[in-house]
This record gives structure tokens, C-alpha cells and sequence, in this order.
């Protein structure tokens, strides 16, 4: 390959590092110039002081959800693709039917469980 296929690689890459020292550059001269106050040591809130506790405590209940939520997440990025090179498999008769069914039986298996041990129940 010659060097200049590599000519679009080099500019993105000019583009982000540009791009990068502009916002850092810009953040430095326009940023906020407190001395170790409270204001500068808190997260940057419009100038404004904290109103209350910041780091308040969050129910277990809330990353459960959060990890129920990516594990069946997962499951659209198996099943679209899937959906699309179907009638490939079918056209060339390679059996993957029999597979994806076993791997939604698996994802049913588990929201079954998930809902009879209660971790999708609010109200506890």
C-alpha cells in the first residue's frame, strides 16, 4: 500500500488531536479560577454552591435493575443480526433455528427466575 491510502487516517487523527488541545486549551483560559474553595473543589455546577448532602446513597435495588437491564440488552444485539443473515442460513440449509431457540429459552429461563426470586418487585 502506498502512503497516501493511509491520508484519511492522518487527517482524523490531526482532526481529534486539534480538536482535543482546542477544548482542553479553551477550558484552561476560560475555566473557572477559585483557589481551593468549596466551589472549586465540588463538581461544577453553574458557579452555584451545593444545596444538600452530594454523595447521597443508592438502593442495591437500583443496580440490580441496572445489570437485569444489560443482561437482556444483550440479548437485541445476538437476536438482530440474527434476524437479518436468516434467510441466508436457510438459502445454504444450515440449521439455526435450533440454536437461537435454545438461547431464548435460556433468556426466558432467566427472567422467569429473576421474577420469582422478586428482583424486578419495587414495592419491597
Amino acid at each position: 500500500m502506498t502512503s497516501a491510502a493511509y491520508l484519511p487516517f492522518l487527517i482524523q487523527a490531526l482532526l481529534a488531536g486539534g480538536i482535543t488541545a482546542f477544548i482542553i486549551g479553551a477550558s484552561h483560559f476560560f475555566g473557572q479560577r477559585a483557589k481551593h474553595t468549596k466551589i472549586k473543589d465540588s463538581a461544577y455546577e453553574c458557579g452555584i454552591s451545593d444545596a444538600g448532602i452530594v454523595h447521597t446513597r443508592f438502593s442495591v435495588k437500583f443496580y440490580v435493575t441496572a445489570l437485569l437491564f444489560m443482561l437482556f440488552d444483550l440479548e437485541i444485539v445476538i437476536l438482530v443480526p440474527w434476524t437479518f443473515i436468516y434467510r441466508e442460513f436457510l438459502a445454504n440449509q444450515i440449521a439455526i433455528l435450533g440454536p437461537i431457540l435454545f438461547f431464548i429459552g435460556v433468556l426466558v429461563f432467566g427472567l422467569v427466575y429473576e421474577i420469582k426470586k422478586g428482583a424486578l418487585d419495587w414495592e419491597k
